[in-house]
């Protein structure tokens, strides 16, 4: 396998923290989509742009064999960043409600674009040492869980063809330069949800001349923290997270209305299912209790399916990774609540997929994703990201005739 120069993973560094200091929102990730865009042209890859909105995909084809799909995501959140760092964001962007949020790489993806971006070169430049083709992808908008679904009914197969595997990488704060796998179900379901609850709208020292929607999203809040611990079984696993809540401007106004925005969590179709059922239930009965004059409004903000990783072939990943870094740097990755929409590559294409953890802490107990404090060590993260990209594609391409 063709390796990192020196000179090679310095210019990586380079653009990690560029990305790192120009984080995009979903569907906002112009500036990164060319750049990447222009990278994998210039090392030979077939680009289109685009897709999907602001999506990219790269194909390099090296003779007839396997089709390998290698993703990386590109998106920021809407965060603003404390972690001290040199290249850490100042960037603001306009939010759905029209309000300008900062901007931060929180949960890696610049990592993942600089990763990709690597081992993107390093097989091409290695190119006469493997046979079929790599589908290299740069995925918008995973936060919301809309990029990978908008790639696909953009017609990403249909332009590219069907891969034979899917291929992603995250960082979590696991050890630097660390591997760590899951077969079967390594990710949850998730849904968020906005709740828009009415009131009526009245003086502040007339109270008793409206209905409080304040109040009425306070009794919802308390109420929803008894459904996972009263109707979802110890046994099973379910989070719901009340994420925001916004009402009124002035405080000697009662509003005509709040809204919440609300995160469900859970392993088990059914118990997704139970769980949302309860939420609708409680807001409408709270809603009822309050006398609202009309009945709360629900409505989907995103959902993300389960991630589940094919067995066989995440251990022969697995295999593959020791073999390369050492088994000491390769462990096992428990299930997590969090969600991704990874996994739609493979279920669309109908091929295994494998997803697997690259160890980005360079200290115990260091901050974890979506925190303002998340830093992810260079190096060896950097490194190790792409070697892993190469190593996992490599272990389905063909190999050379002759070889």
């Amino acid at each position: 396998m063709t390796e990192l120069s020196e000179a090679a993973l310095d210019d990586l560094a380079e653009l990690y923290r560029d990305l790192h200091r120009n984080p995009e929102p979903p569907f906002g990730e112009v500036r990164t989509a060319g750049i990447v865009a222009g990278r994998l042209r210039r090392a030979g890859f077939e680009v289109a742009t685009g897709i999907g909105g602001t999506g990219v995909a790269g194909v390099l084809r090296s003779g007839e064999g396997p089709a390998v799909l290698l993703r990386a995501d590109m998106d920021a959140l809407p965060l603003a960043e404390r972690t001290g760092l040199p290249y850490a964001s100042t960037v603001t962007a306009e939010d759905a409600h029209g309000e300008r949020t900062p901007l931060m790489h929180a949960c890696g993806h610049d990592m993942h674009v600089a990763c990709l971006s690597g081992a993107a070169d390093l097989l091409a430049a290695g190119r006469g040492g493997w046979r079929g083709t790599v589908l290299v992808v740069f995925q918008p908008a995973e936060e919301i869980a809309a990029g990978a679904r908008a790639m696909l009914d953009d017609g990403l197969y249909d332009r590219f063809g069907t891969p034979d595997v899917a291929l992603g990488q995250h960082v979590f704060p696991y050890p630097a330069g660390t591997l760590l796998h899951c077969p079967g179900q390594v990710l949850g379901a998730a849904e968020t949800l906005e709740v828009r609850l009415h009131g009526k709208g009245s003086h502040g020292s007339q109270p008793e001349r409206g209905v409080d929607p304040v109040v009425l999203a306070a009794a919802v809040v308390m109420r929803l923290q008894t459904v996972v611990s009263r109707e979802v079984s110890p046994a099973e696993r379910a989070v719901v997270t009340v994420a925001r809540l916004r009402a009124g401007h002035a405080e000697n106004v009662i509003p005509d209305e709040a809204t919440m925005t609300l995160n469900i969590r859970a392993f088990s179709p059914d118990v997704m299912r139970g769980v949302l059922a309860a939420v609708e239930r409680i807001v409408r009965a709270e809603a009822d209790a309050s006398g609202a004059p009309r009945p709360p409004e629900l409505r989907t903000l995103s959902s993300f399916p389960a991630t589940f990783n094919d067995p066989d072939a995440t251990e022969r990943v697995a295999s593959a990774f020791a073999d390369r870094f050492g088994a000491e740097r390769v462990g096992d990755l428990a299930p997590m609540m969090g969600s991704e929409d990874f996994g739609l590559f493979g279920s669309a294409a109908g091929v295994p997929s494998v997803f697997w953890g690259l160890g980005s802490a360079g200290e115990e107990d260091a901050p974890g994703n979506h925190s303002p404090l998340f830093a992810p060590v260079v190096e060896p993260t950097l490194s190790t990201g792409v070697e892993a990209l190469v190593t996992a594609a490599r272990t389905f391409l063909g190999e050379p005739a002759g070889a």
